[in-house]
Order: C-alpha cells, then structure tokens, then sequence
C-alpha cells in the first residue's frame, strides 16, 4: 500500500473525532505526496459532489486483534463481531469514509489540493485512495443497518453559552455544536459532573453532560506544542 496522499483538518487528536463521517461539516484539505501530484490524475474529479477516501487507522494500529469490540453507541457493554462494525480496531486499520468535495485548487508549492467536507479523520492522516461516490450503485436508502438502525437517531442537546462561543466565528460554533451533539464521550461515560475536554483548531473546548444534555463550561484558545 502507498501513500499517496494526507488530508489536514481540525481534529488534532482522536478523542472528538466524529464516529461517522458526514456527520460534521468541517472541512478538510487533502494534499498529495510529491509522486503523486499529477493534475491529469484527477482530471475530471471536479465533476463529482461526493468522494470515498481510503485512509490509514494511523493511530489505532496494534500487533494484535480481537474478533469483538464493544461499540460505543451501545454503551460500550455489548460485544459484537469486528467485521460488524466500523471499530479503527481491526486486523488492517484501514478507514472508509464518504466525503463531500468542495473545491479542487491548484498550488504552487502543493500541487492540485482538494478540500473536502464531512471528514472523520485524524490532522495528517495518510490517505491510501481516492474514489468517486456514485449515487447509482453506492447509495441504498432502503439497506439495514444491523444495530446501528437503533441509534442512527442519537443526539444530545447542546448549550454554548454566549460568554464561551465568544471567541468562535460562525462556521466554527456550527461545527463544534454538530461534533458535540453526536456525543464524543467514550463508552464509559462516568459521572455526570466529570468535566470533559477536547482539542478542535485553535481551541480547546471542556464540556460536562448527563443522559440527555451537554455544556460547554469554557472554550478557550490552545497552547501550540
């Protein structure tokens, strides 16, 4: 497998990534290693609305597997079958996710660059392939979706105060309050009270939720390493 490519986004570590992608409308830049940026390569790619991206579980690779994971939409207490879910652990850490292009752009000094939008994906992840999404083969409304139909619903209310979504522009609060909605607490949730933090861009955001709300206690600019 090569690498032809990695995309940059926002999420700088893996808690808070979203568990589908899609489910965000953060965006993404995908910029190609040097062997690869070959404009005819993607010639014609501007014509689709949507592409699948092949990536590298980069960090989730272990020298051993299990058969079952523990889903977190079922509360991380059930055990079901690896190959019946889309758990990063896996016997190759490989990531399907379905994506909507933006805009294709020609640099100077990274050659032809795509931005993308709805990427559940780790900053710098290193992008296996690329494919155009066709709806005429790869979309089926009426599929069954295992135990995943039962929670495909989930959100939980999310408040922002206005003191804290201040220092955040309107594209960004959108994004944070749909990345939190989904809720990115592990299976484990804890108690109620426990105070959560996440990194996204340039912020850190700290949270703390019950079963059925979440709030954001203060967002606050990050200290780069």
């Amino acid at each position: 497998m090569k690498i032809i490519a990695r995309i940059y986004t926002d999420f700088k570590e893996k808690f808070g990534i979203p568990r589908q992608s899609g489910i965000a409308r953060n965006v993404g830049r995908i910029v190609f290693e040097e062997e690869y940026r070959r404009p005819e390569a993607l010639r014609g790619i501007e014509g689709y609305s949507h592409l699948w991206l092949i990536w590298n579980f980069s960090e989730a690779e272990r020298e051993e597997w299990s058969p079952t994971v523990r889903p977190p939409r079922l509360g991380g207490n059930k055990r079901v079958g690896v190959f019946a879910t889309r758990s990063p652990y896996r016997p190759n850490p490989i990531g399907l996710s379905s994506v909507r292009l933006l805009s294709v752009e020609n640099t100077k000094d990274e050659g032809t660059v795509l931005t993308v939008e709805g990427a559940d994906i780790l900053d710098g992840t290193p992008i296996y392939d690329i494919k155009p999404y066709l709806t005429y083969t790869d979309s089926h409304p009426d599929a069954k979706c295992g135990f995943s139909d039962g929670v495909r619903d989930y959100c939980i209310e999310v408040d922002i105060p206005k003191e804290c979504e201040a220092s955040l522009g309107e594209r960004e609060r959108g994004e944070i309050m749909a990345i939190l909605a989904h809720d990115p607490r592990p299976s484990y949730k804890g108690e109620c009270d426990r105070e959560y933090g996440m990194i996204y861009g340039e912020h850190e955001i700290f949270f703390i939720a019950d079963e059925c709300k979440l709030k954001v206690t203060k967002i606050k600019k990050r200290n780069k390493k």
